[in-house]
């Protein structure tokens, strides 16, 4: 499937890293680092905007090197970029971290999916069906 896409950035476009990659890393579309104190959230442009068709969606992940080198995470995981969403692709970055932290210039801050979804119609009911779990609630499997 081939996806329009701007890039009005000087990075490379996304692209997968290996064959068994399912993730694109997203690069951070600066022009000076960016330093973020401990617990301090940004909003990284990416210089990119795309065109996907309706259907598909572009999730926004954080990238597991980022965190565990430097506590960088990215808030409102995994983000949605949608199918009519002709904006420029925006990473928000935290820092978790109990130092400084410093986003380079086209540095890999994010990682993005493209995942196909279905759009349902609600049925209203009154009940609905029986199952062993019920309404269990968070890390309730009915086993011990």
């Amino acid at each position: 499937m081939k996806v329009k896409i701007i890039n009005r950035s000087s990075n490379s476009l996304p692209a997968y890293e290996t064959t068994g990659s399912a993730g694109m890393d997203l690069r951070a579309n600066i022009e000076s680092p960016v330093e973020l104190k401990p617990l301090e959230r940004t909003l990284i442009p990416t210089g990119l905007f795309i065109e996907l068709p309706k259907g598909y969606e572009a999730q926004i992940r954080p990238r597991s090197g980022l965190a565990v080198k430097k506590g960088l995470t990215l808030l409102n995981t995994p983000g949605t970029i949608d199918s009519d969403y002709r904006g420029e692709i925006k990473i928000i970055i935290v820092n978790l971290s109990d130092q400084i932290q410093v986003i380079d210039k086209g540095e890999r801050i994010a990682q993005m999916i493209i995942s196909k979804y279905e759009t349902i119609e609600w049925e209203e009911a009154q009940e609905l069906g029986e199952t062993q779990r019920g309404a269990g609630g968070f890390g309730y499997t009915g086993h011990k």
